[in-house]
């Protein structure tokens, strides 16, 4: 259902606060969320409202994340069990701070869920002209190459790179799909793509009840569940457990390095770009159009969409919101 920008800003403003969150809260869970909405990614949008409600469960939120540690180059955070979104944010902040003072910062946050998209933390960083390395594990919803049972989370990976214009960064999932999605196809009535969950007896189903029962199918055969792993045991190292209890624990781990301490960063930034001209310059395979290089369609669906001032969202997500919103 089309809905103005301005429109779904607020509504995203009026639920979260609605729930309990603070007007400072509200504003950075709100933009990280209408950024998704931007950038087409509405799964991670909107209708992330409704599972933190539901998370929540009619209780106060969470909103004090706590530093236990802090050296010249590292630092952990408690996340006492507050929403990702805020924890994610304030490790970014902290590993920008760190590594523009040092060169490098290394950051754990623990205790925490829903950290959001990945490539949002990147693009604060690029801004600051610092590469990132950023993982983040969940519960374990995802079976590894090799088997049917939920061992490993979604596990997002992301490395962020800054040039002189549009960042190249690189986010993916190393599930099919993502936990949100499943969610979502739930309260729609939808099914889920063909090959990408499986029931708990081992079955491909594209039920999303069946899938919650069972788990979500790991992405890139055996590399990718290695990733998977990989990303796994950097939330260990951030603090959360090998296995983190259903949507609690997450960790979350981010790596911010200046370039600047390599070589000067407009010469780090120009071979960045020679690469991206190689790309641009290339014709793509099968007639296909030139090649591009990571985030650059996200970031051009968001310019396209916010100029048009018009976003796209599901009308079971918007009157599920409307209604929450209106049940004061």
């Amino acid at each position: 259902m089309k809905i103005p920008l301005a429109e779904a800003q607020q509504l995203s403003v009026d639920a979260l606060q609605h729930i309990g969150y603070n007007a400072e809260d509200t504003e950075i869970i709100s933009e990280h969320l209408i950024d998704s909405e931007l950038r087409g990614y509405g799964i991670a949008g909107l209708a992330r409202i409704l599972s933190i409600a539901e998370r929540l469960a009619d209780k106060p939120p969470a909103h004090t994340c706590i530093v236990t540690k802090d050296e010249t180059t590292t630092a952990q955070i408690d996340g006492n069990d507050t929403l990702g979104y805020l924890v994610a944010h304030r490790a970014t902040t902290l590993a920008i701070e760190k590594a523009k003072a040092t060169g490098v910062a290394a950051i754990g946050a623990n205790n925490t869920y829903y950290t959001g998209m990945l490539s949002y933390y990147a693009e604060m960083a690029a801004a600051h002209d610092l590469v990132t390395i950023i993982a983040s594990n969940t519960s374990p919803w995802v079976a590894p190459h090799g088997t049917h049972k939920p061992l490993l989370g979604t596990n997002p990976f992301c490395v962020g790179i800054p040039t002189h214009g549009v960042p190249v960064i690189y986010d993916i999932g190393t599930s099919k799909i993502i936990h949100a999605q499943v969610l979502l196809a739930q309260r729609t009535g939808d099914p889920l793509p063909p090959d990408t969950a499986i029931d708990a007896d081992g079955n491909v189903t594209t039920d999303p009840a069946a899938a919650l029962d069972g788990a979500l199918a790991i992405w890139g055969g055996a590399k990718g569940s290695g990733l998977a792993v990989a990303v796994q045991l950097l939330g260990v190292l951030a603090g959360s457990p090998a296995l983190p209890p259903n949507l609690a624990e997450f960790g979350f781990f981010v790596i911010a390095v200046d370039p600047a301490r390599f070589r000067p960063i407009d010469e780090f930034k120009a071979q960045v770009e020679v690469l991206i001209e190689a790309f641009h310059g290339t014709e793509g395979a099968d007639g296909m159009s030139a090649l591009r290089m990571p985030f650059e369609r996200s970031n051009r669906v968001r310019e396209r969409t916010r100029e048009e001032g018009i976003l796209d969202v599901d009308p079971v997500v918007l009157e599920k919101l409307r209604a929450l919103v209106d049940a004061r």
